[in-house]
């Protein structure tokens, strides 16, 4: 139906019923009614005066499938108003004042007009409401956000979700009716809840969850087996890229139980705006992001450089066709950290303001198996690299580097705990700032545990993990890649910035999760324990004993203290190492990088293991 042809249905109706009213309004008080000169002169101010209140409050710009408690009022002030005005232009008419006739007169038009609008939503949601093919659906949480899924969902055309029930922890909401719907109770009772009402879909509506508390719902929910969905982010929904009813799966990066560091975006574009930049490993899970995240600051140039022509190429790709890059030039260079002489050429050539060092081998077990590998790519290749930042200018050199460089029981660790040193060895003799950013595992990069464990799930399992209580500190790729691109803005040079990474999470636990996010149960999909591999150890940690410093520079970064440098060590292993036998190799990078100054420091530093 065409606006026009609405607005004079309702204005048709709307004068109809103001009329009626005013007649009722004479047969109910005066007990008769009779058309005198008096009586149509005060009918046509009534609706003249009600038209006019009517459209200055816009009450026929409303779209009463969706009326509420604001479209009411709007009705009482409009009334109100045209029925004065009547009671007005009659005493003055007659002398009389009519007050009971005007005051019932009012109180038939709000019955009557607001009836008639609500009796028309009521009709559209019974229209919408019934499917065939309806989910009921629980919905976990009963305040603003909660209800207004509910009346989406209830408004619906296109979904097929019904809402039955709403689950929340507010005891003085529990047993109360909410938009019709009944609050069941506690998050304790969602498998009682899923099992009486028959619940097929539960949604979590909850924006102001923080990541533990959405965890400790999302575990009761999974109890049921019962397929979950979250509201999705409440700045998508403001923008409107989604609406209400476009739920998301609940993602294991929701259940890490800390908030996600937040970039100081004035700092970061004053650091990185129309500068040149850098990146190794650009085509590795940390690399892209990284230039992901800086491309959004407008760098002039931004070289990728990595090994593999297929991941550059792609990430370029990338970069081209999703961003804004009318303000930056990308240089693509297929090269080997491992080649000094091209590192060097490279940085001559281009002259970088800013260096990311991402490029490196990080799988613990292939690391064990070909120790000299590791020397060649974290240990001679961040050397390349770092030299040539040094030798050609660089103003800051950033390496990313592994919580498993801390007393490190593998072959990668201690290489990237080396690689440390050369870095902090170079902060100290160059003009260029070095430091290093230290971080735990990282979600969904490759050689991570969640690629493996989708891999296993989706052929029907078992899922694989080493040990019980294997337990490791965890974070998503766009926030690593944030606390290097922070740590290169804040940056004084020699610095190892470690974020501050909360709880860790045990891998177990972490299976578990993707199991059930998955759609299976722990029933369907077998967790097998194979047992710690070389190298491995239960726990990691982020800073050694005589590293602590306790303050944080930025929130949720720390700083650890210079370590003590073993720069001519570990020369000696780079001239020998291609000599050496694979073991021999092993236990001197071991030794040297777990070498103990002669000072420890006491400390209770939070991350400190």
């Amino acid at each position: 139906m065409s606006y026009k042809k609405q607005l004079s249905i309702f204005i048709v109706l709307d004068l109809f019923l103001v009329f009626s009213a005013f007649v009722l309004s004479h047969l109910l008080v005066n007990g008769l009614f009779a058309i005198t000169h008096t009586f149509m002169i005060s009918s046509a101010v009534l609706l003249g005066m009600y038209l006019g209140f009517s459209s200055s409050y816009r009450l026929y710009k409303k779209a009463w499938e969706y009326a509420s408690v604001i479209e009411l009022l709007i009705i009482l002030k409009a009334t109100a108003l045209s029925v004065m005005a009547a009671l007005f232009v009659e005493t003055m008419i007659t002398g009389q004042l009519m007050l009971r006739v005007m005051i019932v007169t009012w109180l038939l038009q709000v019955l009557m007009v607001g009836g008639s609008r609500f009796v028309w939503r009521i009709y559209r949601n019974q229209k919408q409401q019934y499917r065939p093919d309806y989910k009921r659906t629980l919905i976990i949480g009963a305040g603003a956000a909660g209800t207004m899924v509910a009346r989406q969902l209830l408004q619906g055309k296109d979904c097929d979700l019904k809402p039955v029930a709403f689950i929340d922890d507010n005891p003085h909401k529990h047993n109360l009716d909410v938009l019709g719907l009944p609050v069941y109770g506690g998050t304790g009772r969602v498998v009682e809840a899923v099992e009486k009402l028959k619940i097929q879909k539960i949604i979590i509506a909850i924006p102001s969850l923080n990541k533990k508390q959405l965890n400790k719902i999302y575990t009761e929910c999974a109890k049921s087996n019962t397929d979950t969905k979250i509201l999705p982010m409440i700045e998508d929904l403001i923008s409107g890229k989604v609406s209400v009813s476009q739920m998301r799966e609940v993602q294991v990066e929701d259940l890490l139980g800390r908030k996600p560091v937040e970039l100081d975006l004035e700092l970061l574009s004053g650091t990185l705006k129309n500068k040149i930049i850098l990146v190794t490993g650009a085509g590795g899970s940390i690399g892209s992001e990284i230039c992901r995240q800086l491309i959004k600051f407008q760098p002039s140039k931004m070289i990728l450089l990595g090994h593999g022509e297929n991941s550059i190429y792609n990430i370029e790709m990338e970069l081209r066709l999703e961003h804004d890059v009318a303000h930056t030039e990308f240089i693509t260079e297929i090269a080997d950290v491992q080649d000094a002489q091209k590192m060097m050429e490279i940085m001559y050539e281009y002259k970088p303001d800013i260096v990311y060092h991402a490029a490196a081998h990080k799988h613990v077990p292939l690391m064990e198996r070909n120790p000299e590998e590791a020397v060649k790519n974290n240990i001679i290749g961040t050397r390349n690299v770092a030299q040539a930042s040094s030798w050609n200018g660089v103003d800051t050199f950033v390496m990313i580097s592994t919580d498993k460089a801390v007393n490190p029981t593998n072959v990668m660790g201690a290489s990237k705990k080396l690689a440390e040193m050369i870095v902090q060895g170079m902060d100290q003799i160059s003009n260029t700032k070095f430091v290093a950013v230290r971080f735990g595992n990282v979600l969904g990069s490759r050689g991570s545990v969640i690629p493996h464990f989708k891999k296993q799930i989706e052929r029907g399992g078992p899922v694989t993990v080493t040990h019980p209580e294997m337990i490791r500190y965890f974070m998503t790729i766009p926030e690593a890649s944030r606390l290097v691109i922070q740590a290169g803005a804040l940056a004084e040079g020699g610095e190892i910035f470690v974020l501050d990474m909360g709880e860790p999470v045990r891998i177990v636990d972490l299976a578990k999760n993707m199991i059930t996010l998955s759609g299976n149960s722990l029933e369907d999909i077998d967790i097998v324990f194979t047992g710690i591999r070389p190298g491995e150890k239960l726990y990691e940690e982020l800073l050694n004993q005589d590293e602590v410093r306790s303050e944080q520079i930025y929130p949720k970064i720390y700083i650890g203290q210079r370590a003590e440098l073993y720069l001519d060590e570990i020369e000696s292993i780079i001239d020998n190492f291609s000599l050496m036998e694979k073991e021999n190799l092993k236990q001197k990078l071991l030794e040297l990088a777990n070498r103990k100054p002669a000072h420890l420091k006491k400390s209770n530093w939070p991350i400190s293991s």
